[in-house]
């Protein structure tokens, strides 16, 4: 047990009256990054942290080692064909990111053209990232974005690939980019450099020094995104809310053609366009919150001249739509369960691929051509590594092309994988997904891991983790809460879990926490849960709710200051978000929130061990939410369970994006969990 002091953030109080009711806010002062205050109070208690994981750190090694050891360090992505080339990235052994190449013609005979290596580009950066990849159709011109701070925020270059210059072009803030097909002129949108919005498109002509502003989204709750169809015949700007979309279209070809609205936007009604011959086809929402597939003629797009091709089905969501020359590739959750069904274009019958597992993932991987007699699926499950195969559209036969390979071996039938059912208080049927080795007792000694995520509609995927199997491997259960809120059972379960429904998310976890134990998979003393951004939230709700039922709590870059965040319109995502939590300056929505923010209703009481962490450039979340719940917590906390808090001072929202620090990050946390409930390792 370490003899160091946890951290006294200093408190200076602002009083707000909401509604009605004051708050007193101690820790506000934390939002100012630029006050030394602040970084040396997330210094000490990076500090702090260290001290208390330091009996950890053999540990911490140990499970670095063993995850490295699990991966193939020097590695090669399945290729993929577009326009004579093939496309892959590469890994090699020691460096941290991974290097984007092609070859022309065959991988055997094509030489190598390195387009991108990103380790290049991080030296002496803290952390990189790559945003946007576009190569123009003559093949000649690659734009590219990168981050180079964490923050979300891409600058893009072109790069002139025959001879590896740049050309007089480079763009802050650019969120998504689409050449038109004579290679002239590149259409690119961009943020508001405030709030992040994506609220402009633009266009660039090569060799003019002055771009061209097209559009600009005037409404604070839309965002835009420009790409092109798979026939690449169209550039789409998708314009959106999170209840409402809107799609422009305008050849592909380029020069000064006007542009189109197809459906102008309705509430609550959303839809996206994919484009075959001489129709679009389009996803919406107009008859049911599952969505259905309609056709209709491109020069008379109406609801009028709607063609059914897909019913809506209450049971069945329909995710998404991918238009090939011959075949329509429908992607759909039946039941909570990822299908993909193929639908020839000549009339011929539709069928749904088999898969063996029914808990799994399965989706359309990397299918650039359009013109195509197989497609490439991608497939995982909790116990099988994630999978890549090609599938015959006529012959229904399907080839693996890679898996990924667990260095030093794996033995899947070691492992089971299944999906239980909790109860939520109003009697909902929650799905749980489970997997274990088989030889784990369920007596109710075995620790167990519980993580959940349930905002934005966003299903919680079913995948293999190699760096999991140092928990399964020490007797570990984990456990996959698909709670309300989340999309794993379409848009109504999505609908049943935000706004005023937002509790259901919080409820329906515990009820899941409670199912595990009753089971006999755990206990209130070896549980652990974990969640990550609106994730975090989860667990700073369900922590508040019930602090009784988990033993250890690892919070990623936690929304926990729900109120205050939400009530500052200048904010990154702010208005955007109403539609998903509500509006603070509307009574009865800030009551919604009122309910559950965790940051508002911390009070005196015994938490569990927890650690908590961010980045000090995290711009969906920023790190003075965290570092405040943090402050305000030990204040409150009636216990001597560790309370740690770590930022990390060079990335954002993900954590470090080099690999290798990637994997330090996880063993940290996984140290943690050992020690905190008593399996290896002390705290």
């Amino acid at each position: 047990m370490t003899t160091a002091t946890p951290p006294a953030a200093p408190r200076h109080p602002i009083v707000t009256v909401r509604h009605g009711e004051s708050f007193t806010d101690d820790f506000a002062w934390l939002r100012d990054k630029e006050n030394p205050e602040t970084i040396a109070y997330l210094e000490a208690e990076n500090a702090y942290a260290a001290a208390v994981l330091a009996p950890t750190a053999t540990l911490q090694e140990s499970l670095y080692k063993e995850m490295l050891g699990r991966i193939k360090e020097t590695d090669l992505s399945v290729p993929v064909r577009r326009d004579g080339y093939w496309y892959y990235a590469r890994t090699e052994e020691g460096k941290q990111y991974p290097i984007q190449c092609r070859r022309r013609g065959s991988m055997l005979d094509g030489a190598e053209e390195v387009l991108i290596d990103l380790n290049a580009l991080a030296e002496g950066k803290p952390f990189m990232s790559i945003g946007d990849f576009a190569v123009s159709d003559d093949t000649t011109l690659l734009a590219y974005s990168t981050d180079e701070t964490g923050f979300r925020q891409y600058t893009m270059v072109i790069k002139e690939l025959a001879t590896g210059t740049f050309r007089d072009f480079r763009r802050e803030r650019v969120t998504s980019a689409a050449w038109t097909t004579n290679g002239a002129e590149l259409y690119y949108t961009v943020e508001d450099d405030v709030t992040k919005r994506s609220h402009q498109l633009w266009r660039h002509r090569l060799g003019d020094a002055n771009d061209v502003l097209v559009y600009e989204e005037g409404d604070e709750a839309f965002s835009v995104h420009v790409g092109r169809t798979r026939s690449r015949a169209w550039i789409v700007l998708q314009i959106g809310s999170h209840t409402t979309g809107e799609t422009r279209i305008a050849p592909a070809t380029g020069g000064d053609v006007p542009w189109r609205t197809l459906l102008e936007r309705v509430p609550e009604i959303e839809y996206d366009i994919d484009h075959h011959a001489d129709r679009f086809y389009i996803r919406i929402n107009d008859t049911g919150r599952n969505f259905r597939l309609v056709s209709a003629p491109i020069e008379d797009v109406r609801r009028e001249t709607f063609h059914e091709v897909v019913p809506h089905h209450d049971r069945i969501m329909l995710e998404g739509h991918d238009c090939f020359r011959n075949h329509l590739i429908i992607t759909e959750r039946d039941a909570g369960v990822p299908e993909i069904s193929v639908c020839p274009l000549d009339g011929g019958s539709a069928h749904r691929i088999t898969f063996p597992e029914p808990v799994r993932e399965a989706y359309l991987h990397a299918n650039p051509e359009w013109d195509v007699s197989a497609i490439r699926i991608g497939y995982q499950s909790l116990v099988t590594p994630a999978s890549v195969y090609e599938y015959d559209l006529s012959s229904r036969e399907r080839v693996l092309l890679k898996q990924q390979e667990v260095v030093g071996g794996y033995d899947a039938t070691l492992y089971l994988s299944e999906r239980l059912e909790a109860r939520a208080q109003d009697g909902t049927a929650i799905p749980v997904s489970i997997v274990r080795r088989r030889d784990v007792a369920t007596d109710g000694t075995a620790p167990c891991l519980l993580e959940g995520y349930g905002s934005y509609g966003y299903p919680y995927p079913v995948t293999f983790s190699s760096n999991r199997l140092s928990l399964l491997q020490r007797g570990f259960v984990i456990a996959i809460a698909h709670i309300r809120g989340g999309g794993d059972l379409g848009k109504p379960w999505h609908d049943a879990g935000k706004m005023g429904n937002k509790l259901n998310t919080f409820t329906d976890f515990i009820a899941a926490a409670e199912l595990l134990i009753a089971k006999g998979l755990t206990s209130k003393e070896t549980l652990a849960i974990e969640g990550g951004s609106a994730g975090g939230l989860l667990m700073g709700a369900v922590t508040n709710l019930r602090p009784d039922l988990f033993r250890a709590v690892v919070s990623q870059v936690p929304f926990v200051d729900v109120l205050n965040t939400m009530s500052d319109a200048s904010l990154p995502l702010t208005v955007g978000e109403y539609e998903e939590w509500g509006n603070p300056e509307i009574e009865e929505q800030f009551g919604w929130m009122r309910a559950y923010d965790p940051y508002t209703n911390l009070k005196p009481a015994k938490y569990p061990t927890m650690l908590v962490r961010t980045s000090l450039n995290d711009s969906q979340v920023m790190y003075w939410e965290p570092a405040k719940y943090v402050a305000k917590m030990r204040l409150l906390k009636q216990d001597k369970n560790p309370l740690l808090f770590l930022t990390n001072m060079g990335a954002g929202h993900g954590g470090a994006s080099g690999r290798y620090d990637r994997l330090r990050e996880i063993a940290g946390d996984y140290a943690f969990m050992l020690a905190a409930l008593g399996v290896e390792g002390t705290l």
